[in-house]
């Protein structure tokens, strides 16, 4: 359900429990049995963007099998709030750490996913006596839906970059009780948690990342170097959706936000392209349901176009293109299969590498993927850096 009209400038937390309507299921489930489907030429497969027999067969399970209610109870079964920022209702999971002295940790989701993507490390990390671990471990974590997605509201005005993103987030740490928290991310979440790195290093003390970005220094490396032909080669082939998102996404958004089964082969084209499937069919290496669930956080809500819109709006905001260095302890999980992060001898011009781990498997989703090394990962960097976070 979307919220539209919040209460600017109140911190005060909200207590927020999700309830779809059983119209908009109905509608659904309605719109997926009537997709119109284009012809595709004969064993082109992904190369000319999303299967269409792969997306097909996600969309007859979306509309026949999939059970949203049960998706719903398992959002549910974590504290959520709604906190009024700058004039965006800002949706966060706040699940409390049972330890005895949990670290704060701030947790954020990119496009295409949400807040779904961390469903199976919320346990383990908030509770990991109950998984084996030692409650000394303990997080407390926030998790929220970035603004202008999932059941976050929409902006009204222009401006929302991920700069102005961060500082919004920091607002929520601050106004859920914490003066000082680690921020962890990939996607558009490394993107965000390292400007929080850079420009709020008196609350986010301690920074794990997935995705660090960063630019070449002028006189690169041979290796560095490769790096940037591939990245060059990469884009010519697969930023065309980055290049509509951040010139003209209500052009394309539109087209998503009427049909579902559009939406799915938008979102999926990037699961098959940046995921380590090694080979294996995309609905071999996800859940099927948690595929449908990610997307059901863009359906469901609406949230698609105001989600697009943070490519356009932080293209144009020449702090997110500079890129400001980050000054906190920075923990990196290297993903063998995402795409986008730079290298280390490259990710150390713009921030102070404390760990740096390279992962056995996994790609850009990689609390999807590999739930259980990153809660690994993550657990050391946090435990270097427990005193200074909680200080």
């Amino acid at each position: 359900m979307r919220h539209c009209g919040p209460v600017a400038h109140d911190l005060q937390p909200r207590p927020f429990t999700v309830d779809v309507g059983e119209e908009v299921l109905d509608d659904l489930r309605e719109r997926l049995r009537r997709t119109r489907w284009p012809e595709q030429v004969p064993g082109v497969g992904w190369d000319h963007g999303a299967d269409l027999s792969v997306v097909r067969r996600l969309c007859e399970h979306w509309a026949t099998a999939y059970d949203w209610r049960a998706a719903e109870a398992r959002l549910n079964a974590h504290p959520q709030v709604l906190v009024a920022i700058d004039g965006v209702d800002v949706h966060a999971l706040h699940v409390r750490g049972q330890g005895p002295a949990p670290v704060p940790v701030l947790m954020v989701h990119g496009w295409p996913g949400s807040v779904w993507e961390f469903m199976d490390v919320i346990g383990p990390l908030t509770d990991p006596a109950s998984y084996g671990g030692d409650p000394a471990d303990a997080v407390d974590l926030v998790v929220p839906s970035l603004p202008g997605f999932g059941f976050s509201s929409a902006p009204r005005e222009r401006g929302w970059s991920a700069t102005r993103i961060a500082d919004a987030l920091d607002t929520l740490m601050r106004g859920l009780g914490y003066d000082g928290y680690v921020a962890q991310g990939g996607d558009w979440g490394a993107n965000v948690s390292s400007l929080l790195g850079a420009r709020h290093p008196e609350t986010c003390r301690a920074l794990h990342v997935t995705m660090p970005l960063a630019s070449p220094p002028a006189d690169p490396s041979p290796e560095t170097e490769r790096w940037v032909a591939a990245m060059k080669d990469f884009g010519e082939r697969e930023r065309g959706y980055s290049a509509v998102q951040s010139t003209k996404p209500d052009s394309l958004t539109l087209a998503q936000h009427d049909s579902p089964a559009g939406l799915a082969a938008w979102v999926l084209e990037k699961f098959h392209g940046w995921s380590d499937l090694g080979g294996r069919d995309l609905l071999d290496v996800y859940v099927v349901d948690d595929l449908c669930s990610n997307l059901m956080l863009y359906w469901a809500t609406g949230a698609t176009p105001s989600a697009a819109r943070i490519y356009l709006e932080s293209r144009n905001d020449p702090t997110d293109r500079a890129r400001p260095p980050v000054t906190v302890p920075t923990g990196v999980a290297h993903f063998p299969a995402e795409p986008f992060a730079a290298p280390r001898e490259v990710s150390e011009t713009r921030y102070p590498i404390d760990t740096w781990t390279e992962m056995d498997a996994g790609g850009h989703f990689a609390a999807m993927e590999a739930p259980d090394a990153l809660v690994t990962d993550l657990r050391a960097f946090l435990r270097r850096h427990r005193e200074r976070v909680l200080a």
